[in-house]
C-alpha cells in the first residue's frame, strides 16, 4: 500500500507541475503575441516615418531640379536671343554693305557706258 500511495503522490505531483508549467508557458506565449504586435506596430510606425522623409527628400530634389532646369532654359533663351540680334545686326550691315558696293558698281558702270559712248562719238573724256 505504501507503495500505491507513493505512486499517487507522484502522479498528484506530476500533474500538478505539468499543469502548472502549461499555464506558465500560456502566459509565456500570451506575453510572446502582445510582444510581436507590439513590434510590429512599432516596424510600421517606423516604416511609415521612412517613408514621410523619402518623399520630403524626395520632392525637395524635384524642385530642386526644376529650378536649375528652369534657369538653364533662360539662360539658353537668353543666348538665342542675343544671337539672334547679332545675326540680325549683322544682316543689316551686310545688307548695307552689298547696297552701297551695288551703287558704286552701278555709277562705275554707267560712268564707263556713259564715256565709252562719248568715246565712239567722238567727245573727250570728262571726269
Amino acid at each position: 500500500m505504501r507503495r500505491m500511495e507513493w505512486t499517487r503522490l507522484s502522479m498528484v505531483a506530476g500533474l500538478a507541475l505539468g499543469l502548472g508549467m502549461g499555464l506558465a508557458n500560456a502566459q509565456d506565449a500570451k506575453q510572446d503575441v502582445k510582444d510581436a504586435g507590439h513590434a510590429t506596430k512599432d516596424a510600421a510606425v517606423d516604416t511609415g516615418h521612412a517613408t514621410k522623409a523619402a518623399a520630403k527628400d524626395t520632392a525637395h530634389a524635384t524642385k530642386k531640379v526644376y529650378h536649375k532646369t528652369a534657369h538653364a532654359t533662360d539662360r539658353a533663351a537668353d543666348k538665342t536671343a542675343d544671337a539672334t540680334k547679332d545675326a540680325g545686326h549683322d544682316t543689316k550691315v551686310a545688307a548695307k554693305k552689298t547696297a552701297h558696293k551695288t551703287k558704286s558698281v552701278a555709277k562705275a558702270t554707267a560712268h564707263r557706258s556713259e564715256n565709252a559712248g562719248d568715246a565712239m562719238a567722238g567727245k573727250p573724256e570728262q571726269h
